[in-house]
Formats: C-alpha cells, sequence, structure tokens
C-alpha cells in the first residue's frame, strides 16, 4: 500500500478534480507485476494503468488501490468494471472514495461480483494524502493554503513599502513548487498594483496553475505581467461593475483573460467559483486584508511562512495579517506544527488547521 502511495503523489498538482490514486496489482503467487497511478485528469486511472501492466497475470490477484475504485462513467468508463474483467480475486483499499458518485458504491460492485475487500489499510495516510480532495467534496471549496514570506522581526515590507525580495533565491524557488502544486494562486489588487507579480511555477507544472485576481474597485493596471498569456488568468469581482471599467474588462477579455462576476466580492464566494471550475487546492498569496478576509471566511486550512533571517524594522511596515478581531491572546487559534525546513538561508514552516471530522 505504501508503494500504491508513491505512485499516487506522482499526480500532485495535475489530477484535480479528481483525487490522487496509486495502484498495484500482484499476481496470484503476490510476485508485482502491475503499477500505475493517475496521472492528469481525463486520462486513465490507477487501476487501469496497472491492470493493463499486468495483462493476464493479474487474474486470480490482487489488486491494492490508495482509494475505492469508480464505479460510474465520467469521462473514462468505471474501473470497478474493469477490476472485474481483469479476473481480480481480491482488493485491498486504503479508504472509500466519499464523492457522491462512488460513496461505497464501487465495494459493493465489487462484492456484489464475489471479489474479496479489504478497507482501511494505511488510511490515514491515503487521507492526508487526498485532504484537498476531501476537503473540497466535504465543504465544496477548494482546500487553501496561505503563504507569505517575511523577516525574523514579522516585517512583509519595509514603511515605505519596498518588500522584493525579502526571502532568498533557494525559497522563492521553493514557493515555485508550491505553486506547481496548486491548481490557483490567488492574489488581491493590492498586490497586482504593487508587485506586478508572474505568479508562475517557472515551467515546473504544465499547464500552468490558474493565476486568480479579486478585485472589489477593479482598479488595475492594464499592463501587468498577470495579463500575458504564460499562464490562465481569472478576474472575479463582485456585483456593479462601475461604468468606467467596462472598457478595462472587456480589454482584458480580448487578451483571453477570464472574467468572473461573483454574487459578492468576497473569499468565500471565490472559493466556490473555484470549486466549480475543478480546483481542490489554491494557494493565497496576497496582501494582509485580503489573507485576512480569507482567514476569518473559513478559506484557509493551511499556512506556509517563509522566515528570513533579516531585520527590517519600523513601527508602520507592512506585517502578513491584519486585524483578526481578537480580543484576548488565549483567542488565537491553534495551527498544527507541520515542516519546519531550511531552505538555503531562510527557514519555511508549515502549518495546518486541524483536520475535517471523517464522515
Amino acid at each position: 500500500m505504501r508503494r500504491a502511495l508513491q505512485l499516487a503523489a506522482l499526480g500532485d498538482g495535475r489530477t484535480s478534480p479528481n483525487p490522487l490514486v496509486g495502484a498495484v496489482v500482484l499476481d496470484a503467487g503476490g510476485r508485482l507485476v502491475g503499477e500505475g497511478f493517475h496521472a492528469r485528469a481525463g486520462g486513465p486511472h490507477a487501476e487501469v494503468g496497472a491492470l493493463a501492466q499486468a495483462g493476464d497475470r493479474a487474474r486470480g490477484g490482487t489488486l491494492v488501490v490508495t482509494l475505492e475504485p469508480c464505479c460510474h462513467q465520467g469521462r473514462t468508463p468505471p474501473c470497478s468494471a474493469a477490476v472485474i474483467a481483469a479476473g481480480i480475486r481480491r482488493v485491498v483499499l486504503a479508504m472509500a472514495d466519499p464523492h457522491p458518485l462512488v460513496a461505497g458504491g464501487g465495494i459493493a460492485r465489487l462484492r456484489a461480483a464475489g471479489l474479496e475487500v479489504i478497507e482501511g489499510v494505511a488510511e490515514d495516510e491515503a487521507r492526508r494524502l487526498n485532504r484537498p480532495f476531501l476537503h473540497r467534496v466535504a465543504s465544496g471549496r477548494p482546500l487553501g493554503v496561505l503563504k507569505w514570506a517575511m523577516s525574523l522581526d514579522g516585517r512583509t515590507a519595509l514603511p515605505n513599502g519596498a518588500s522584493q525580495w525579502i526571502s532568498g533565491q533557494a525559497a522563492r524557488g521553493w514557493v515555485h513548487r508550491l505553486r506547481a502544486r496548486c491548481d490557483a494562486v490567488i492574489v488581491g489588487g493590492g498586490t497586482l498594483r504593487s508587485d506586478d507579480p508572474l505568479l508562475t511555477s517557472r515551467g515546473l507544472r504544465h499547464s500552468e496553475p490558474l493565476r486568480v485576481v479579486l478585485s472589489r474597485s477593479l482598479d488595475l493596471p492594464p499592463q501587468a505581467r498577470l495579463w500575458s498569456h504564460e499562464a490562465p488568468t481569472l478576474l472575479a469581482h463582485g456585483p456593479g461593475i462601475p461604468a468606467q471599467k467596462h472598457a478595462l474588462l472587456e480589454q482584458l477579455a480580448a487578451r483571453g483573460v477570464t472574467i468572473a462576476a461573483l454574487p459578492a466580492c468576497e473569499p468565500a464566494a471565490l472559493m466556490e467559483e473555484l470549486a466549480r471550475r475543478g480546483c481542490n487546492r489554491v494557494l493565497w498569496e496576497c496582501g494582509p486584508e485580503l489573507a485576512t478576509a480569507a482567514l476569518r471566511q473559513g478559506c484557509i486550512q493551511q499556512l506556509a511562512a517563509v522566515i528570513a533571517p533579516k531585520l527590517l524594522g519600523g513601527l508602520p511596515a507592512g506585517t502578513p495579517l491584519g486585524d483578526l478581531g481578537l480580543e484576548q491572546v488565549s483567542e488565537g487559534r491553534p495551527w498544527s506544527h507541520g515542516l519546519l525546513s531550511r531552505i538555503g538561508d531562510d527557514l519555511v514552516w508549515e502549518l495546518s488547521a486541524p483536520a475535517e471530522p471523517r464522515g
């Protein structure tokens, strides 16, 4: 099963809205004869790839797979039917698929065909691997990761607004790898105006994650790098477009930018829109005002703080967050310690909100 989990992780960042899935096939004597993983949405599922590699050697054997085989016709045929047709005798699962189109139906179909099904092997590891998918299915929103880079004294910019570069080149490369694992990267209009970011993975992923700007005022520079064709871009806004901004929207749409009108110009509404567009995990690289709103609206499940060994000082200097509305220190939300790494001269601290309850 751990080998199947390793295979599943190879698809990270490329399978949304589908989950990460890996599979191995053992013949009747317990020898490894096939491996597969889901490499991209719309492509063959892990079970189909592993069974194709095994061929006739799968008959009478065992399929070990990280997620319950599907039982519905989507962009590909149901995997449960392929498993049965291959003559597999036993299926070992890490976890059931909570998606409403599956939700135990694949397991029931296998058992009805006379196959032995063993559930719950390395389930906790499988759930951690697919936390973004599980979060979207349960909540209707992608899993949100909030990233910032700051100095040792907690500053994200100097008092004059200068912010590039706080972290070192190695840490910026780590951020590119993080973007490659996400389906969308989100900023607000303030970040677009002040930093003119590119927000790509620098070619680490094909296609690049969706670049998203959430803007209430639509006071946006028409020549920003974000409007380039290096990656798809979405501009999201609320109701009531100012009359003087229609020309800008038409110009951006003509350049290939997707325009999305939200019922409210709020992080929660944007997350629901991105879930409808098939995003499992999104990265917030925004300023303190938008980051604070995203936190308060439950849009952030993980933090990634890059801490540089520098002192910037300045009482009015930029900080990662605005006012969270807390009145007592004890009200501060506990985040679970994840991974603390040294990347070049910088530290990267990854933290998680408490995992969602099973169900």
